[in-house]
């Protein structure tokens, strides 16, 4: 089967379309055919071996780490979805850029079918980070003042209508073109950070999600209230750089079949809006790459396979 393969760490060409063999599904696992895959900012950071100590890796390695596809058989003991069934989720590792993939039925949802597979395969890595992130130091009560960095991007998006949603006041960092569609996700305050200081412009603030790195994490501690939580997704040094006395937590998402299922479903009957940006085929997947570590792009980038 074909797979993008990471053979060693480096630049933009350590990863290849390559010949993998295809895998067999063991115990509590079915075999998914893929249709699409998610491209997230950690492959180029598994890439580059940024954060090989949390996620070691026997090289060489399939990178991708959500798909959509069709379930193409059953492994022992696996019981809950049947030959031809639509199913989507995050692998809770690597190996989603290949034809086909074993994946723990357990972590798996069923494609609503209003959703495409591409549609389906933006879902399960930012809709779940954003839900869990957000609620990583508590349920958001009403009032909260939340401050979301990359409220543009694919988990910020998400991120921002969850927030609205608990009744908390949302602040928002985004590019100037993407201000009026932050607002229209519902938040509150939007400030262009090529433009504006948010230090200048967010008080009081509850809960800051920091989705995106560089030193906005470090400025975020003057408008935090001291009681408040930093919760970091993008920079692996992030604990390293938290005050002495304030609360700051690294977040790395779990999978949550139910909570993706229920999510899923809203996104296809339209009370909450994804946002897929660009779509290339497998084969472009490591170009894609390179372009999601270079940044700003607009939604989630998908890799549709029948392209």
């Amino acid at each position: 089967m074909r797979s993008i393969l990471l053979r060693d760490y480096g630049g933009a060409t350590a990863i290849q379309v390559a010949d993998s063999p295809a895998p067999v599904a063991a115990a509590g696992q079915v075999l998914v055919r893929v249709g699409a895959a998610g491209i997230n900012a950690l492959d180029w950071k598994v890439r580059e071996g940024y954060v090989r100590d949390a996620f070691p890796l026997q090289l060489p390695a399939v990178l991708g780490i959500e798909l959509a596809g069709v379930v193409e058989a059953i492994g022992p003991d696996a019981s809950r979805f049947q030959v031809g069934d639509r199913v989507m989720g995050p692998l809770g590792g690597l190996g989603a850029y290949a034809e086909l993939v074993a994946v723990d039925e357990a972590k798996l949802a069923r494609t609503p079918g209003a959703l495409s597979d591409v549609q389906a395969a933006a879902l399960p890595v930012a809709a779940l980070a954003a839900w869990q992130s957000l609620n990583a130091a508590g349920p958001i009560t009403p009032g909260a003042r939340v401050l979301i960095h990359g409220a543009a991007g694919a988990v910020g998006s998400f991120a921002v209508q969850f927030a609205r949603r608990a009744g908390a006041f949302v602040v928002a960092t985004a590019a100037a073109d993407d201000l009026g569609d932050v607002r229209d996700l519902g938040a509150d305050q939007v400030v262009d950070y090529r433009s504006q200081r948010f230090e200048d412009l967010a008080t009081d603030i509850d809960l800051v999600l920091a989705y995106v790195g560089g030193d906005v994490i470090d400025r975020s501690w003057t408008v935090l209230k001291p009681a408040g939580t930093l919760v970091g997704t993008a920079a692996p040094d992030f604990l390293a750089r938290v005050p002495p006395g304030r609360d700051g937590r690294w977040f790395v998402m779990q999978a949550d079949a139910a909570r993706l299922q229920a999510i899923a479903d809203e996104v296809a009957s339209g009370t909450l809006r994804s946002r897929v940006g660009e779509v290339v085929g497998l084969a472009d997947i490591p170009a894609a790459i390179e372009r999601s570590r270079l940044g700003g792009q607009r939604g989630k980038s998908v890799a549709d396979f029948a392209r």
